[in-house]
């Protein structure tokens, strides 16, 4: 239900770096983080640099063709091994040359022959955690977290409900992009439609997006928004397909997914701090197999279209937040609920 008009997180925290190392510790480690997708790591002898959070990942997939994740550390004196994504059948690092296989263990260590009792078999790369859904691969820092399938919660079965199978989706490009704002920021713009008449014209003309159509709900971490098209719209470029209406999903704490209405598709892509005013985002965009370029390309400026106006709301509301001027701000109960369901379990994170 939603409550009356409550005070935002204090401003202060979207600035102050203290706080985002409390982030880092306390949301993003242990977190689970879409890395990328199971193209990228197709048979043995591949890997994939990627992070959670701001812990670097390699994921691979060794001789037995089993889907690993490594701390992409090497443990002699904290180099990261690999970058990128690539076909080899071991992992050296570039500073001294210790060199492992791809399921983590330490191969050769140079000068290690000089040393008594060298620990070698104890050497081997700490492992982390990966697990899939669908085509999507996540990762988490910690060796032993929660299954990847209770963070997801309902998301999955709410895809399928609307009928699009994402075992089905093919890999089609990926968006990739910085903003001059705080991570939390960009959350919570993606976590409300309040603006999207004002701001997103052409997306409101396809998309009903008034109070009562435009739902919105929260389970557990996740929070949901549906969309239906907006009556009249038979002819427009997302009218006529498989899929009914739109769902935007959010995962606590920054993985944001897009279902667009009309032919399969997906975009996935999470919302990344790399400073306290500074954010890395990307999206990889997937389509079902028969779909058409055409109705690819004219989805892909469409969505290109509403990003390039996001950018000027979030970065203009961060330079607004970072000024000082004030305190904190206000959300409204029904149509920001979703963004006040992010601030409390942020800050119940960081009081912990």
């Amino acid at each position: 239900m939603a409550g009356p008009v409550q005070h935002t997180l204090p401003y202060g925290w979207y600035s102050d770096p203290e706080i985002l190392r409390r982030e880092q510790e306390r949301i993003f480690r242990p977190a689970w983080q879409y890395a990328g997708h199971l193209g990228e790591v197709p048979e043995p002898g591949t890997f994939l640099a990627t992070r959670a959070g701001h812990v670097p990942i390699v994921i691979t997939r060794a001789r037995d063709g089993e889907l690993r994740a490594l701390l992409n550390v090497c443990r002699h004196r904290g180099f990261p091994l690999a970058e990128g994504r690539g076909q080899r059948e071991t992992l050296q690092c570039p500073y001294h040359a210790w060199t492992y296989d791809l399921d983590g263990s330490l191969r050769a260590a140079p000068r290690s022959e000089e040393e008594p009792d060298f620990p070698q078999r104890e050497l081997g790369l700490v492992p982390a955690a990966v697990d899939t859904w669908g085509p999507f691969v996540f990762v988490n820092a910690l060796p032993e977290p929660e299954p990847l399938a209770d963070a997801l919660g309902s998301m999955p079965a709410q895809v399928a409900e609307l009928g699009l199978d994402v075992g089905g989706l093919v890999f089609h490009s990926r968006w990739e992009t910085e903003l001059d704002a705080n991570w939390k920021i960009a959350c919570e713009n993606f976590l409300e439609c309040y603006h999207c008449q004002v701001a997103h014209p052409q997306f409101s003309e396809l998309v009903d997006v008034s109070p009562d159509a435009y739902a919105l709900s929260t389970d557990g971490k996740l929070s949901s928004q549906r969309g239906p098209l907006r009556e009249g719209g038979g002819t427009t470029l997302l009218a006529g397909g498989e899929l009914p209406r739109s769902q935007f999903h959010f995962l606590w704490p920054n993985l944001g997914v897009n279902i667009f209405p009309g032919r399969p598709n997906l975009s996935i892509g999470p919302i990344v701090p790399l400073a306290p005013e500074r954010t890395y985002r990307f999206l990889d965009y997937f389509f079902g197999p028969d779909v058409d370029q055409a109705w690819i390309e004219e989805l892909l400026a469409f969505d290109d279209q509403v990003g390039r106006e996001d950018r000027l709301l979030v970065e203009g509301a961060h330079r607004g937040v970072a000024s000082g001027a004030l305190e904190h701000g206000y959300l409204l109960g029904r149509s920001e609920q979703l963004i006040a369901h992010f601030q409390q379990l942020t800050a119940a994170a960081l009081q912990n």
